[in-house]
């Protein structure tokens, strides 16, 4: 396993501390970085000039994904909503599908687009302390509205990411109890995953594996939460990188950039506390890992 090691140079964009930074994208559009603040806000960084933006949004939001017209689609607790970014920072809300949860105090959590523009989002009870696995996954299209899946049992389900020919569907859970990375067989004809088997147990790790991505090669590379450490997992399980990071609760990568050759990294911030033993917490950092992203699928308006 190669080891590497990033220091406090590559953090970015001082201003910003978020309180769980999510769901990092390059947008090929607009050539600008977006993520999320899972307590309600959106944020685009212009890499050319540095500037920093954000919207407000009504809702806490679980996960986001782009639109081909270069909007955006949120998914948060009563809902999955387009997004319109305005000249204020008020975010314009258009709902698009309701959820009624079973149990209370649910919302939607991670969430990716396959290959073929469906979107594939999951559920959690948000007092993670309870440790329910009231989580399960679903898919949302504009045609066919949402559809819950036959894949539940999760705590706090996470990691979604496709290999590239698509055929793969891969996913996680972040709970301490749980730690695990899994593999499904996906169908891109008909948009439904099968087959679900372990991919790799993190229990006798020290993180707990967040959001992740999928490289040219087919590589996974998930967020070591607690660990402060990115891992990359080959398609068949091994662990051949991990980059240590300044701070130790990394949530999201992506690859992007003109090239796809750079990484933005999110990472959460529960207060003062958490500052005292991790003073770059929630701070977000940019490299070069090395590796090839793809090219972020977008939610398309007709199922294919």
């Amino acid at each position: 396993m190669k080891l590497n090691t990033l220091g406090a140079d590559a953090l970015i964009c001082p201003g910003v501390r978020n309180a769980v930074g999510e769901s990092p994208v390059w947008d090929h559009n607009t050539a600008s970085w977006q993520w999320i603040d899972q307590a309600g806000k959106v944020f685009r960084l212009d890499p050319a000039s540095g500037e920093v933006r954000h919207w407000s949004v009504s809702e806490k939001i679980g996960s986001m994904v782009l639109r081909p017209d270069g909007g955006l689609v949120v998914c948060c607790e009563t809902g999955i909503f387009d997004l319109e970014l305005g000249d204020n920072e008020a975010a314009g809300m258009t709902r698009l599908t309701s959820i009624t949860h079973p149990k209370p105090g649910m919302r939607f959590n991670d969430g990716r687009c396959d290959r073929q523009g469906r979107l594939w989002v999951s559920t959690m009870v948000m007092d993670i302390s309870l440790g329910d696995p009231a989580g399960r996954w679903f898919r949302f299209t504009r045609q066919d509205g949402l559809t819950a899946s036959e894949f539940g049992g999760f705590v706090i389900p996470n990691g979604s990411a496709f290999s590239p020919d698509g055929k793969t569907l891969y996913c996680s859970d972040t709970h301490r109890d749980v730690r695990m990375l899994w593999q499904f067989d996906y169908d891109i004809d008909i948009g439904l995953p099968s087959n679900q088997r372990p991919f790799v147990d993190l229990r006798q790790e020290v993180g707990r594996p967040d959001g992740a991505a999928v490289d040219v090669d087919g590589c996974y590379w998930v967020c070591g939460l607690d660990e402060g450490c990115i891992m990359r997992f080959t398609p068949q399980g091994q662990l051949d990188r991990k980059i240590l990071l300044p701070m130790q609760k990394p949530t999201m990568c992506a690859f992007g950039g003109a090239d796809g050759q750079t990484m933005l990294v999110t990472s959460l911030c529960r207060g003062e506390k958490d500052l005292e033993t991790d003073p770059h917490a929630g701070r977000l950092l940019m490299f070069r890992p090395g590796a090839q992203g793809l090219v972020e699928p977008r939610l398309q308006h007709t199922t294919p």
